[in-house]
Order: structure tokens, then C-alpha cells, then sequence
């Protein structure tokens, strides 16, 4: 759930981990779910299936939240088998895939009771589009990702929160950028979709399934763990 505490400037995107910014492009992003941590640690899943002995590998992909100071954690986690030897651009298509399913199962999961009672992230304006960035962000190897997505001040970003209200209260199911029109000198304007940036359309999601080359082996797994012990489905 982003609060306003969390609005940074846009300027200091590409050094932060943690905040949330605006971009004229694609609207508010939260910088945690757009660092591609979770793409990283499927990346890496792949490379060591690929030394592996055997003809197939698993990976396994997921989000999950904390609460209770912490000491709970709930997510979503899909697991798929690939058959080794695959080319650089089909696991980037699966990778791209799996985590479309899982964000939007995630996002399902937070928007539902009790979740809901505490937060209004499921969903969020900024969620979806944060984590296709964070995608890209590790898979474009592009130097500054943030500097062509036009990001504006703080002060400025605040004055959208203001005029339009929290980002949370703002839904959107799809990975397309929820944008909000300059309050200044737009004072009618309403939020609207806009258009991906290009470097955001490059990958095309895995959709093969007659072919031999990805199994499902968990196609749906909901897991709770408490403090640091072994996930309960």
C-alpha cells in the first residue's frame, strides 16, 4: 500500500529501492515492486537449472506480503518445468509469463477478505505497472531505466496526491500506465490510460502450450508462513 510519506523525487529513482515517484510516462511507480528482485531470482533459477544434469529443470515464481510486525507472510507462487536448452528469448518470454500470472493472482489476494480490511493495495493504480518495469528494468540492461520515463519533482508529484487522492483508492487490472493529468494546467482533467513505452513491449509472454518445451507443475499455490518457518499451503 503507498502512502504520501513515500513520494520521493523523481531524480533520485535510480538510486532508491524504496519510495514512490511520477512519471510522465508511466504515472506513479512504486520503486520496491519495480527494483525486479523477484525477476532476478527466477533469472537465476534458470541459469542453474541450465547446469543441471537431466533433460527438464523447475522454477518457481512468487510475491507475498508481510504483516503483523512482520512475522506473517502470505503470497501466490506458480512452479514450471522447462526443458533445457532453451533460447535466451523463449526464457525471457516465460519469465515475462510467469510473473503476469502470479501479479495478477497476487493482486486478486490482497483485494480480498480479510486483506482488504487493512489495505487498499490490491490492485493499486501503480502495482502492475511497477512490476512489468521491474522486469524490464533487469531484462533491457539499459543504463538509468527512470531518466526515459520523464519523472517529475516531489512537489510536483504531491500535487497530483493531493488533486486526485491516494494511488490505492485508483484501480487498474492491466499492466497498461494509469496516468494523471498535471492538476495545474489540466484542472478538469481526469486519469486515463496511456501507451507503454517501447522498450516495455519488447518481450512477448509465453503462450506455446502444444509445445514440449514448459509444464505446469503447480499452477496455483497459495502459501501463509509464520516467522521464519516453513510455508503452510
Amino acid at each position: 500500500m503507498s502512502i504520501r510519506s513515500e513520494i520521493i523525487d523523481g531524480n533520485l529513482a535510480q538510486r532508491s529501492s524504496y519510495g514512490l515517484i511520477y512519471t510522465e510516462l508511466l504515472g506513479w511507480v512504486d520503486l520496491g515492486h519495480a527494483q525486479g528482485t523477484d525477476i532476478r531470482n527466477l533469472w537465476a533459477q534458470m541459469l542453474r537449472g541450465e547446469s543441471q544434469s537431466g533433460p527438464t529443470y523447475d522454477v518457481t515464481y512468487k510475491q507475498s506480503m508481510v504483516g503483523l510486525k512482520r512475522r506473517l507472510t502470505v503470497g501466490k507462487s506458480i512452479t514450471w518445468r522447462l526443458k533445457k536448452g532453451l533460447r535466451y528469448h523463449q526464457k525471457q518470454s516465460i519469465a515475462l509469463a510467469m510473473m503476469i500470472t502470479v501479479a495478477r493472482r497476487f493482486e486478486e489476494l490482497q483485494g480480498s477478505f480479510p486483506f482488504s480490511l487493512a489495505s487498499d493495495s490490491g490492485f493499486s493504480g501503480e502495482d502492475l505497472v511497477s512490476d512489468l518495469l521491474g522486469f524490464y528494468q533487469v531484462m533491457s540492461c539499459m543504463n538509468n531505466v527512470f531518466s526515459y520515463l520523464k519523472p517529475i519533482s516531489k512537489e510536483e508529484a504531491l500535487k497530483r496526491w493531493d488533486h486526485y487522492g491516494k494511488i490505492g483508492s485508483w484501480k487498474n487490472e492491466t499492466f497498461k500506465p494509469l496516468l494523471f493529468p498535471d492538476p495545474v494546467r489540466s484542472p478538469n482533467g481526469r486519469p486515463h490510460f496511456g501507451q507503454l513505452p517501447d522498450f516495455m513491449k519488447s518481450v512477448t509472454p509465453y503462450n506455446r502450450w502444444t509445445s514440449e518445451d514448459v509444464g505446469i507443475v503447480d499452477p496455483n499455490r497459495g502459501f501463509i508462513r509464520f516467522g521464519r518457518g516453513v510455508p503452510r499451503v
